[in-house]
């Protein structure tokens, strides 16, 4: 069994539980998750399957498309709703739209973010929650995170009330805390901020209208239909161009072997050699060996 299963992981489980209870649904063990959802969020979560595990990477790494809810009047321990309170201002509050706009706009593009201490972001070889559950602070690395876009979904021209709450949706590059995000929304309007809820509509190609939830798995599998929701490796490599293999370079890359550099990697960071359309290998720029290029991942039975 090789592919990539586009699951909505549902509110209440972990990334892991979901790899668990897929292990068990499709009975092997080579299953791998693709980024970490907080149990409370809800969302696209591409699970690899057997060769598919060698690209899990690619997949974490690719960016990802949120819709979440922000509220303004209070921060919390965690930066979402499930934390405690940590600063809490309940006057009232009128925002304009042109206000809020000018907010989003300010963090658009490459931004510098400081993860949350409940984060699974690792400092001195500890988890960021295993210090915070001990009450520990310890100093964060702040790090550079790019928001492609940010859309306010409201239509609303003004923002009125003790806790104002407004709709949003980002694209955003892997590493990016929409919590923190959120958090930072309510610094530039000068007021404490949380997020209250968080989907994740997209990540990388994948999308919510190809995903199927464990339960229909569960389903699919006893129907002996699971090949009709699994997608090929080559779904995710996508973005890459891809070249057939020939006579002239078979030899070598069926060996997976380092080759003068193709041109099409002076525009693209990967490009994928394919037989009868099947990926096969993917290879990069050489780090070394300046002018040549060499295989990074192999799919000898693809």
């Amino acid at each position: 069994m090789n592919g990539i299963l586009p699951l909505w992981k549902e509110r209440g489980m972990t990334s892991h539980d979901c790899v668990f209870k897929l292990r068990k649904i499709l009975k092997t063990k080579k299953v791998g998750h693709t980024g970490t959802l907080d149990p409370a969020v809800e969302g696209v979560l591409p699970i690899c399957i057997g060769q598919a595990t060698r690209i899990a990477e690619y997949l974490t790494d690719a960016g990802k498309t949120y819709e979440a809810v922000v509220s303004i009047g209070r921060t919390t321990t965690t930066e979402d709703a499930e934390g405690e309170t940590v600063e809490e201002d309940l006057t009232y509050k009128s925002i304009s739209r042109a206000m809020l706009l000018e907010a989003l706009e300010s963090l658009t593009g490459e931004i510098e973010q400081t993860p949350p201490m409940y984060s699974a972001v690792k400092v001195n070889g500890k988890r960021l929650y295993e210090y915070a559950r001990k009450g520990q602070i310890v100093e964060r690395p702040t790090r550079k995170v790019t928001i492609y876009a940010l859309e306010l979904l409201d239509d609303d021209q003004n923002f009125d009330g003790e806790e104002v709450t407004f709709r949003i949706r980002i694209a955003c590059s892997k590493g990016t805390y929409i919590r923190t995000l959120a958090v930072q929304i309510g610094e530039k309007l000068g007021y404490p901020a949380h997020m209250a809820s968080l989907v994740r509509t997209a990540s990388g190609t994948f999308t919510e209208k190809e995903c199927v939830t464990l339960k229909q798995v569960e389903e699919i599998m006893n129907e002996g239909k699971i090949n009709d929701v699994l997608l090929p490796v080559e779904y995710a490599l996508s973005p890459y161009p891809f070249i057939e293999v020939d006579e002239a370079n078979e030899k070598q890359i069926l060996n997976g072997q380092v080759l003068p550099i193709h041109a099409l990697l002076k525009e693209h960071d990967k490009i994928v050699y394919s037989i009868q359309h099947r990926a096969y290998a993917v290879y990069t720029q050489h780090p070394t060996k300046e002018g040549f290029m060499k295989p990074e991942k192999m799919f000898p039975n693809n």
